[in-house]
């Protein structure tokens, strides 16, 4: 794994590349047409370290080094004061995630839950989650007859900690699909 050239072209939400000695994942972006032909792309970037977001405008045709993560399988063992523990699934090695590094990803994290860790250059970047998750809720208002589902909700509060949406049928102790990232309802569990 490593890095190739990319340009502006290729800028797509989800991006990582390096610039101003750092790591930066396109957030936003939109190419823009100013007068006389001139176009700029203004995006919006998080620094993948840092966490910070800035704005930033670049010329079309713009080179960059794209980068590149190197996943490994792993599993959501358990939690270690602020830390998360997660067991790589080809060696059996444990590996240490503080909550910094995991970012929104913590709200999906439930017992055995299959990731990739992401690397790079040997640094453990963040996880990458499957598109949903099983969550129970924990606490929402009770259904009380008359409700219509007209397609508004009621807030739930899920095992993780989270608030979602959800329709005004589920109730507390039951088991809904979250998309982990949207972080909204998509149907109860099965």
């Amino acid at each position: 794994m490593g890095s190739q050239i990319v340009d502006t072209s290729d800028f797509y939400v989800g991006l990582k590349f390096k610039w101003q000695d750092g790591i930066w994942e396109i957030v936003e972006y939109d190419h823009h047409k100013m007068g006389r032909g001139g176009a700029v792309v203004r995006t919006k970037l998080r620094n993948v370290d840092s966490g910070s977001i800035v704005e930033n405008s670049f010329r079309p045709g713009e080179k960059f080094e794209r980068v590149i993560y190197e996943d490994k399988p792993a599993q959501f063992s358990y939690m270690d004061g602020e830390d998360y523990v997660f067991m790589d699934h080809a060696t059996y090695d444990q590996m240490t995630i503080t909550k910094k590094t995991l970012g929104d990803a913590v709200n999906y994290l439930v017992d055995d839950i299959e990731v990739k860790i992401k690397f790079y250059e040997g640094r453990i970047m963040g996880i990458e989650l499957p598109k949903s998750v099983v969550l129970t809720v924990v606490d929402t208002s009770p259904s009380f007859k008359g409700d219509t589902v007209t397609g508004g909700g009621k807030p739930a509060t899920v095992s993780t900690g989270i608030v979602v949406t959800v329709p005004v049928f589920v109730e507390t102790g039951e088991k809904i699909v979250v998309d982990t990232r949207t972080g909204l309802y998509l149907e109860r569990a099965k």
